[in-house]
């Protein structure tokens, strides 16, 4: 039986893969509005760099996921974190703002190496060890963002190199760490997709792109309600992410420093949560009762949060909300990996996170809208629409939506 549950070496590649494009990823976070600064950009014209590196990822990642299933997982993995290298470096050196969103796009389209490397993940693992699965290498994901930010600040330390301003060498340290997640991949991963099941057809149609891409598989009868759970699921969430800092810095009075570690210890929660409580769970509940706990419980504490603005109800708070907020996205990625056959493995997650960057893009646009009529109104909003959420991810036990199973 423990053989059985025994995840395979091929497993902590990839999820080892991950963890370090993550932190090459997140190291890029704290750094992109001040480095936005420095080429005189607003602050509506800095944050739609973040939008730029969104709805580009939106366009490229199903497009990665459905050339993973066609030619293989491991060149799309290796190719898209080199893309990575090549967009931090680009923006490391930028001369002009155009140059720097140029760059941010080209690292949009390359990003979605997360969903390949989720098609990895549903390869080599059984239907009852993918909830298992998926949770560790969420939280090594998640563990990412507790790494990347103390690596932001010691990169700017670093001597800058000719060219490279101070700020611009956190993104040179970023593509170092994505190029050392390159090297990995293609010197330790081995192909996991079975060459049989390559059909190395490199042709597509309008349909595989974008916004026309997305409709066609929300009207998919069983993962389609899946696709919309994790776009409404993203977007409440980064609505959250959003409004979280001023309220922390405004409301609050909180400096820069504790924000700092409230980001370490949100990371740290989460990490801790997906990988030690969701499983044991898990064994006790099935997937969408687990899933609408946390989403009810989750919309609670978004509303408690400026119904008792203050330092200490915000820590009480935000640790719980670290343990929960970790459950929904790697119980969704479950269930859509259970739901969907093995040659859609690759496509699937990638429209799935095509639908998490569209989220992240609309999200924080949304909460800059609310934050006008209060600081607490993007908590208030954000927990009820995540309540109506809960409710909508019932409908995923409906007769006749089982899951599948992989023989």
């Amino acid at each position: 039986m423990a053989a059985k549950s025994r995840l395979p070496l091929q497993f902590w590649i990839v999820t080892l893969v991950a963890f370090i494009n993550s932190v090459s990823f997140t190291i890029i976070i704290p750094t992109l509005y001040p480095y936005a600064k420095e080429f005189g950009l607003s602050d509506l014209a800095a944050s739609l760099l973040t939008t730029a590196f969104s709805l580009s990822q939106f366009v490229g990642t199903p497009i990665l996921g459905r050339l993973s299933d066609r030619i293989g997982r491991k060149p799309l993995l290796v190719m898209s974190l080199l893309g990575t290298v090549v967009a931090n470096v680009l923006a490391a050196v930028s001369p002009f703002a155009w140059w720097l969103y140029l760059a941010r796009m080209l690292d949009g389209l390359t990003g979605g190496n997360n969903s390949v490397a989720q098609a990895v993940v549903s390869d080599i693992t059984t239907p009852e060890q993918r909830t298992q699965a998926f949770g560790i290498f969420g939280g090594m994901f998640r563990l990412g963002f507790v790494v990347g930010p103390p690596l932001a600040y010691l990169s700017q330390t670093l001597p800058p190199l000719p060219g490279i301003t101070t700020l611009g060498m956190s993104f040179m340290v970023s593509a170092i760490m994505a190029l050392v997640a390159a090297i990995l991949c293609f010197a330790v991963l081995p192909e996991t997709r079975p060459p049989a099941a390559c059909d190395g057809n490199l042709k597509f149609s309008l349909a595989d792109f974008g916004f026309g891409r997305l409709a066609a598989s929300f009207r998919k009868p069983v993962v389609g309600r899946i696709f919309l759970m994790t776009f409404l699921n993203g977007a409440t969430f980064t609505v959250f992410t959003f409004a979280f800092q001023p309220f922390f810095l405004t409301v609050l009075g909180q400096d820069t420093k504790n924000l700092a570690f409230a980001f370490v210890f949100f990371g740290i929660l989460a990490f801790l949560s997906q990988v030690f409580l969701l499983e044991p769970l898990r064994k006790r509940m099935n997937l969408v009762t687990l899933l609408v706990v946390a989403l009810v419980m989750r919309g609670i504490l978004l509303i408690l949060y400026p119904s008792f603005p203050t330092v200490q109800a915000f820590w009480i708070l935000l640790f719980f909300f670290g343990i929960v907020n970790a459950f929904p996205m790697p119980l969704i990625d479950s269930l859509l990996s259970l739901r969907t056959s093995k040659d859609e493995q690759g496509e699937a997650l990638g429209t799935n996170s095509s639908c998490l960057s569209i989220a992240n893009a609309i999200g924080p646009a949304i909460s800059g809208v609310l934050v006008t009529f209060g600081y607490g109104m993007p908590f208030f909003v954000a927990g009820g629409l995540t309540l109506a959420i809960a409710t909508f991810a019932l409908s995923l036990n409906a007769p006749g939506d089982g899951a599948k199973t992989a023989a």
